[in-house]
């Protein structure tokens, strides 16, 4: 086929791009066209995406892709990380900046996490949509008042683009509002929080064609009036489609979409909703073609990113590269936290955060950067390894192989202290895998490629992966139950 050109709009916590994916039918490769920081902000008291600045960036992304690619460019569409929404008001003014996840939420309360269990198949994270709307309801009540719809982020750059006002399936199950078996909003849970349904729009699911570039923002950028195409806008969706297993639909495989957050999960095609998984608190949200990402949220590289924020602040500067090098230098297994214990969430201060941990556990306290990243490291590695071990016992899965993909697969230190502690091969890469799935979905919508399986095929083809074996000896096994008395 004559190769196309796809554009694909990521956002992380960190940064932005947008990026253009040339396809030819067997093999996909990447150009970042703009790249830009992601800053929250602080506003009364509350952090704030600043959700105009991204916008801006986002058409000068465009506006380069324009210059670059002219009239092969096909469609655009938009990901992003999930939970968090705009609130919109009927005549199409957005309500504020949006809220900040690591912004506090309060508990959900009024009813039984059983329940809200077996409706949404959710796990419970402080921060979820379900409790942000309860904040909203709580303490703007003219607000809410005003709101027509909620929009994702990536459903408000979608907004943005074509002028849609629809929120795609697998973001929205993020919310814990959607209802796990239906896959639409639960009104019943809903009701019973007194939010109005108003607010919730219509799920479609990914794939779908929301519209042409609106005219002012082609002439603004340059484009012609493209597709705007809702990729499974959830970045965790797009990075599991990019997932390059040769076993789709099979039970011997699973992922870690690792970044600032790390998502250790299985790809199932039904829920399994039961007091073993509310007492893991594992999750269910949508993925493309009917599957369920069976999975659970571990704290990630946030730990290091934070780690270096620190470290900068006091002057000692090093690359990602260079702790990393420091890490492997590091004593083994010295000190060791549990990298989901809500202190590290939000920190002022992560290094004081892991300085207390310690203490609390009676461990060494580290001292050098070395030595905090490697507490870090092979903490995530410890966690991956005890995530895994849950969902196996929940599926009855067998997992042969883990595929680690996104920015976290570089680092390989971490993979291979996660292949030690899980006792199986790793396959690390591809690094935008995120970037990948949500491309080919685009090109699946314009019938340029078919299956789940054919997708994960070109990625297969388009991408360089790295084989990690396991190396597993007594002082591991004895630092992993050392990590398992210091859990919650």
């Amino acid at each position: 086929m004559e190769q196309q050109v796809y554009l694909g709009v990521d956002l992380g916590a960190e940064s932005g791009r947008v990026m253009a994916g040339l396809f030819d039918g067997k093999t996909i490769s990447l150009i970042e066209v703009h790249r830009f920081p992601n800053i929250a902000v602080r506003i009364a008291g509350s952090d704030r995406w600043d959700i105009l600045r991204l916008w801006h960036e986002i058409q000068l992304g465009l506006k380069k892709a324009g210059e670059q690619f002219g009239s092969r460019i096909a469609s655009v569409g938009v990901d992003t990380w999930g939970v968090d929404y705009v609130p919109l008001s009927k005549t199409d003014e957005m309500l504020g900046q949006p809220v900040r996840y690591r912004d506090h939420r309060p508990d959900w309360g009024r009813v039984s996490r059983q329940e809200i269990y077996q409706r949404t198949g959710l796990q419970f994270l402080v921060f979820n949509t379900l409790y942000q709307l309860i904040a909203f309801q709580r303490d703007q009540p003219d607000l809410v008042e005003l709101c027509d719809r909620i929009l994702m982020i990536p459903d408000a750059l979608h907004w943005l683009l074509c002028g849609s006002r629809v929120v795609e399936y697998t973001n929205a199950t993020t919310t814990q509002c959607v209802n796990v078996q239906t896959g639409d909003w639960d009104e019943q849970l809903i009701k019973k929080f007194d939010l109005p349904l108003k607010m919730f729009p219509k799920i479609v699911p990914p794939g779908t064609k929301l519209g042409t570039l609106r005219e002012d923002v082609s002439k603004t950028t340059g484009l012609p009036r493209i597709d705007v195409i809702a990729p499974p806008t959830h970045d965790t969706a797009a990075a599991v489609v990019g997932v390059p297993t040769s076993s789709t639909g099979k039970s011997d495989w699973a992922y870690i979409s690792s970044g600032t957050w790390s998502l250790v999960g299985l790809e199932i095609d039904k829920p399994i909703v039961n007091e073993q998984a509310l007492k893991l608190n594992v999750t269910h949200e949508g993925g493309v073609d009917g599957t369920y990402r069976l999975l659970k949220n571990v704290m990630g590289l946030w730990l290091v990113q934070q780690c270096k924020k620190q470290f900068d602040a006091e002057g000692q500067q090093n690359s990602y590269a260079d702790l990393v090098s420091l890490a492997e230098k590091a004593e083994p297994y010295r000190s060791l936290i549990d990298p989901n214990d809500g202190r590290f969430l939000a920190p002022e201060n992560m290094l004081e955060a892991i300085a207390s941990f310690c203490k609390q556990t009676s461990q060494p306290v580290p001292e050098t950067p070395g030595q905090y990243i490697r507490c870090c490291l092979e903490s995530l590695a410890f966690k991956y390894a005890d995530v895994l071990k849950e969902l196996e016992s929940l599926t009855n899965f067998d997992v042969k192989t883990l595929h680690i993909v996104g920015g976290g697969s570089q680092n390989s230190l971490l993979n291979q202290l996660t292949a030690n502690a899980c006792g199986i091969v790793i396959e690390a890469g591809p690094t935008e895998s995120t970037v990948l799935g949500n491309l080919l979905i685009q090109a699946r919508t314009r019938g340029d490629i078919g299956s789940l399986h054919q997708i994960r095929e070109v990625i297969r083809n388009s991408s360089t992966m790295t084989r990690f074996e396991p190396h597993t000896n007594n002082e591991t096994s004895q630092a992993f139950a050392r990590w398992q008395s210091l859990k919650k």
